[in-house]
């Protein structure tokens, strides 16, 4: 360990609950680390969707509520992790960071070694959620909060991680942090960061961004995966580089699959953002001050962020109740698709009773070329959901009355589902709180707690600067051609939004986006966007911008009825749209 004295490495080896197993195994293996070696090992297991998840968990079993797959991948290498002096750091603990914590203890017990573990508190607001409702208001809507929450977690910062780190402890056990908490928190333990090393700070925050989601870092998910040398090798898990001033290099094992380029760092700097004031609890980070540099063979610098305060808010997490839903396809095959889709929809409902029966319809009809090869190609789609409160409304009276019409409504009916019983579906609100309502504790091995100061120093997140055009001659699609031929897209959900990043490779290909890709532009583009707000961020240090869709997927992954409820493929929509 040498703490202070160079880099610190912090390896991520998972990007969401339920990621490669093996990750890691392969960050900490012997083999691996005595040329490669690591000083923390984190990982991200907490989407907004798996809170809920965790509820569902915990609701069966009250000693659960945690990421159970990073304990199974503690048992193969917490051993190993102790050997090395390889510090541990997750957010796996989900909504029972103590239970987590105790069932790393017994890990360790389990394999004869003594290992420190500390976890963080205060995430959890549910009990207090009465009081705090004058407070709430949807984060984006502005609408009162007025349900009956399962769970209220505030996003915290990277302190208690540093504190925790600070005071011994091997494993960190964090709740609801920050995607970024967990690289920041370790970065500012080895460097000894002050709270207002903002620059510092912001770089942290921006490290742990790009290495959050694992692979996608390394080539996963990249638009240009053509570029990546062996696509048959699984990519390896990111690792990044932090350096006393909050620069850092993002980079990979030796000899592991996948690729590390300004591309696929730029791929995920563009990942589930909004402006470019990049909030987090402890710093807002300035993305448009962001600056890249191809360092060798997958080494990536990033270099040059700035920062600011973090806000005088804090992001709340908070998951309802939404009731049951249900869904059925029918397959539409070759000739008139339109009269038979009306047909079948118009005669479920018919049996049913009407549709105002149900709390919401979703009734979406894709069309296919009729005269396509093969039979597949030719046939479109109706896809029915339904929702309501009421179970048994939209289980297999549902379902089974799809069936009933199989021989009696249009030619070559059949479904592409099977019937089946209601599933319940939550719903994500994000709120923000004032920072004085949450209060983050520390819980260290021998019992004690440290508390964590309230943020009380807070910025406006204004912009560092203005972007002027660019003055060299724009190089892009020319008419009939896919936007994808000259740019790549990295998009994602943010509750009921959807973001999505595109870039160019270079300053020209820059020049024709900030001159054509309007807002308007992407409305024309994308049908489902064309009644909706679309919001555009300008990142030219990145050749990038960002478009944030408001209300494209509803109230979020958990209820939303789109096809891409992550919106995950729309980057790659965008990409191929034909520019007309």
């Amino acid at each position: 360990m040498h703490r202070g004295q160079r880099p610190v490495r912090i390896a991520n080896c998972s990007g969401f609950f339920g990621d490669r197993l093996s990750a890691a195994r392969e960050m900490v293996d012997p083999a691996v680390t005595a040329d490669s070696p690591i000083d923390v090992l984190t990982g991200d297991w907490l989407a907004e969707l798996t809170m809920l998840i965790l509820h569902k968990q915990r609701s069966r079993n009250a000693d659960l509520g945690y990421a159970s797959t990073f304990l199974t991948q503690m048992e193969q290498v917490l051993g190993t992790c102790i050997d090395q002096g390889i510090k541990v750091v997750t957010n796996a603990g989900g909504l029972n960071p103590a239970g987590c914590a105790e069932r790393v203890r017994q890990i360790a017990d389990k394999l004869g070694i003594h290992v420190n573990v500390a976890h963080i508190e205060g995430d959890d607001l549910l009990p207090r959620i009465d009081g705090l409702r004058p407070h709430l208001a949807h984060l984006d809507t502005g609408a009162e909060f007025t349900g009956a929450p399962v769970s209220a977690n505030a996003y915290l910062g990277g302190w208690g991680i540093a504190a925790a780190l600070a005071g011994g402890a091997d494993v960190v056990v964090a709740p609801r942090v920050t995607d970024a908490a967990v690289v920041l928190g370790p970065a500012a333990w080895w460097w000894d960061w002050a709270t207002d090393d903002w620059n510092a700070l912001a770089g942290a925050v921006v490290a742990g961004h790009v290495i959050e989601c694992g692979a996608q870092a390394t080539g996963g998910n990249h638009s240009w995966f053509a570029q990546i040398p062996d696509r048959t090798k699984a990519p390896g898990f990111p690792i990044a580089e932090i350096d006393r001033d909050g620069s850092c290099v993002i980079t990979k094992h030796p000899d592991t699959g996948g690729l590390v380029d300004v591309g696929t760092v730029t791929s995920q700097l563009l990942y589930e953002i909004g402006p470019p004031q990049y909030l987090n609890p402890d710093v807002t980070s300035h993305f448009d001050t962001i600056e890249l540099s191809q360092q060798g063979l997958d080494r990536v610098k990033i270099h040059g962020t700035r920062g600011t305060p973090g806000p005088a808010t804090t992001k709340v997490c908070i998951n309802l109740e939404g009731g049951f839903r249900n869904r059925m396809s029918f397959v539409l095959t070759g000739l008139d698709q339109r009269e038979k889709a009306d047909w079948a929809e118009s005669a479920l409902f018919a049996r049913l009773g009407g549709k105002d029966r149900f709390d919401e319809v979703d009734v979406r009809f894709v069309e296919a070329p009729s005269d396509a090869e093969p039979q597949e190609a030719a046939s479109g789609r109706l896809h029915v959901t339904v929702k309501s409160t009421d179970e048994r409304l939209v289980g297999r009276a549902f379902s089974s009355a799809v069936v009933e019409l199989a021989l009696a409504n249009y030619p070559g009916f059949f479904s592409s589902s099977a019937p089946g019983e209601a599933q319940a579906f939550g719903v994500y609100w994000p709120a923000l709180v004032p920072n004085d309502e949450v209060t983050q504790v520390v819980v260290h091995a021998d019992g004690s707690r440290t508390t964590i100061p309230t943020p009380q120093l807070t910025g406006d997140a204004a912009e560092l600067g203005v972007h002027p055009a660019p003055t060299v001659p724009p190089a892009g699609p020319s008419t009939g051609e896919p936007l994808g031929r000259y740019f790549a897209a990295r998009s994602g959900d943010k509750g009921g939004n959807a973001n999505v990043g595109i870039f160019a490779r270079d300053e020209a290909g820059y020049a024709w986006l900030h001159q054509h890709l309007t807002a308007d532009a992407v409305r024309a583009l994308i049908p489902e966007a064309r009644e909706l707000e679309v919001r555009r961020f300008e990142l030219p240090n990145l050749h990038a911008l960002n478009f944030v869709i408001v209300g494209y997927l509803g109230e979020g992954v958990a209820s939303s009825t789109a096809f891409d409820p992550q919106a995950k493929g729309l980057g790659e929509y965008l990409r191929s749209r034909v520019w007309r």
